[in-house]
């Protein structure tokens, strides 16, 4: 499995206290390791025998819990010493415990696979709106490993988040899509906005929002298809998981998908999408429409509204395969201009 330890200093390690002091070895808390199989007591006897003199400890301040050292303070134990080095740290428990794994991934005895992999699950408990790549840097562990972690029914969101915060600090969309969309929204309402400002408001990234602004002056929609189709496996995905749902046909709830093409100043404000609306909004019925409609309709006519009512289906299907072929030979155009 893939590594990928960081070499960046982390958030955690912000709050290190960087003076050094001396204090009683019996002051010292052992606990709360990420070494699930507790200390090495061999690592430990190799280090009393060692001449070289230790880095000092680094020590929870408010606890006296042990962060990181504890196989050489039971080595300063084993050689007599009354007194160890520390370094005193000064956020809070869940921060000590991340500095902890990082700093065990690091340097020193390695951590098991294990251990990495049950610091990732506790830290995504702790910090759900941390991004995988930057709980990846803190246990040692490949993005695509913690984004299976975050998968588990054990681990589980603790909410769902719309937001995650990277290695820089930065947050960004979990979902990139959503943020596309704010944006083309955002620059329908705002059209002389820089690019700066809207992608700050929508949660991406400047280029991000270059590439909605070229989009939407081709009347595209402002998400590729290749992202919308991942985004329309992922919603089936869950619905089949959950059981299956009526409410939404081929990924979308209609209701709200007519909605959001309502909303559009750029469909409202031209011929062609207020005809495109019309023709949604004609065609849109609910179950209780629906079961109203086949209790009522005249028995003559249902055979010829039946095959009327495939007909229109069909229509509609041809509709929608030409306009994601044309969409998709768009992209692809666009990913060939960019290549070359």
């Amino acid at each position: 499995m893939t590594e990928c330890v960081s070499t960046k200093p982390s958030r955690a390690s912000k709050s290190l206290d960087p003076h050094i002091e001396s204090v009683s070895v019996a002051s010292l808390i052992a606990a709360d390791s990420p070494r699930l199989a507790g200390e090495n007591v061999e690592h430990a006897n190799m280090l009393a025998q060692s001449e070289t003199k230790f880095p000092p400890i680094i020590v929870h301040r408010s606890s006296m819990t042990i962060i990181d050292g504890i196989h050489r303070l039971r080595a300063a134990m084993l050689q007599g010493q009354d007194e160890v080095d520390v370094k005193y740290f000064d956020g809070s428990e869940k921060d000590a415990f991340v500095l902890a794994v990082e700093s065990n991934v690091q340097h020193g005895l390695p951590l098991t696979l294990s251990d990495r992999t049950a610091a990732a699950g506790r830290i995504v408990k702790s910090y759900p709106e941390w991004s995988d790549r930057a709980i990846a840097a803190a246990t040692g562990l490949a993005a695509k490993t913690v984004a299976a972690i975050r998968r588990r029914p054990a681990t589980g969101e603790v909410s769902q988040l719309h937001m995650r915060i990277g290695r820089d600090g930065k947050a960004r969309p979990v979902n990139s899509a959503e943020g596309r969309r704010l944006a083309s929204t955002l620059l329908a309402e705002n059209p002389d906005a820089s690019l700066r400002e809207v992608a700050q408001a929508a949660g991406v990234s400047p280029g991000t929002v270059r590439d909605v602004r070229q989009r939407l002056r081709r009347n595209e929609d402002p998400v590729p298809p290749r992202q919308r189709r991942a985004e329309l496996n992922a919603a089936q995905k869950a619905r089949a998981a959950k059981g299956g749902s009526t409410a939404a046909i081929g990924g979308l709830d209609q209701k709200r998908a007519t909605q959001a093409l309502m909303r559009d100043p750029q469909l409202r404000m031209s011929e062609e999408g207020r005809l495109l609306l019309r023709l949604f909004a004609t065609s849109i019925v609910n179950k209780r429409q629906q079961q109203r409609l086949i209790e009522w309709i005249p028995r003559r006519w249902r055979s010829i509204i039946t095959e009327l009512s495939y007909s229109r289906s069909r229509d509609w299907y041809q509709f929608a395969k030409q306009l994601e072929a044309c969409e998709e030979r768009a992209d692809d155009e666009q990913v060939l201009e960019a290549v070359g």
